[in-house]
């Protein structure tokens, strides 16, 4: 084996031994909560000494913007799938799933944020985040712009759209998570499907009654 073909694998070893971390930490923060997960924790999951996490991230913080760049990432890698389309209301649709059917990942990542800006943590990868949240948006905005010129929606700035829909994925997921009304739910699966269906037709042309 040559020295190159070593450096690559040695890399792809690198790159994989840093996914399992990630996937790792997730399970535990989603299982334990953050707070309670330590580092060894981490490398205890994946069957790694302590110090090698460290080789791989220096802090929490760096593996908690990770993790929400990763699912910022997954956002982007749908709309990028499913742009073209021209059924609008599949966007909708399919961004409403994304954000609510996975609700305690959700909760976490909104957690992870407040603590990462609050502590001032790994500021290049905050703007890295931002910056794919951003074009996220540009690419919301520009469907709902178009779902207004062509009367389909309340002829209202596309920013009281957008922000409709994050209040109703945010409510939605906060009811999910919730222990009393997970009693009152039978047919959770029904009740996701009701509220996706809500969620593509909220703010629909007419609706304001005026």
């Amino acid at each position: 084996m040559g020295d190159l073909e070593k450096a690559t694998r040695k890399a792809q070893e690198f790159r994989q031994r840093e996914q399992e971390i990630l996937d790792a930490a997730l399970i535990l923060f989603l299982e334990q909560g953050e707070d309670r997960v330590t580092v060894e924790n981490i490398a205890d999951r994946v069957g790694i000494g302590k110090g090698t996490i460290y080789k791989h991230f220096e802090t929490k913080n760096q593996i908690y913007l990770l993790l929400m760049l990763r699912y910022e990432e997954d956002l982007a890698s749908l709309f990028q799938d499913i742009s073209e389309s021209d059924d609008k209301e599949t966007l909708a649709r399919e961004y409403f799933r994304f954000r609510i059917s996975d609700p305690a990942r959700y909760q976490l990542f909104d957690r992870l944020e407040n603590k990462v800006i609050k502590d001032h943590a790994v500021p290049e990868l905050v703007d890295k985040l931002h910056r794919i949240r951003e074009a996220n948006f540009e690419k919301l905005n520009h469907i709902v712009e178009a779902r207004i010129q062509e009367g389909s929606l309340e002829p209202v700035p596309a920013i009281y759209h957008i922000c409709s829909a994050w209040a109703l994925a945010h409510g939605a997921v906060a009811l999910m998570q919730s222990p009393f009304y997970q009693r009152l739910i039978e047919d959770k699966d029904d009740f996701l499907d009701f509220l996706i269906e809500i969620g593509i037709r909220m703010g629909n042309k007419g609706q304001r009654g005026k």
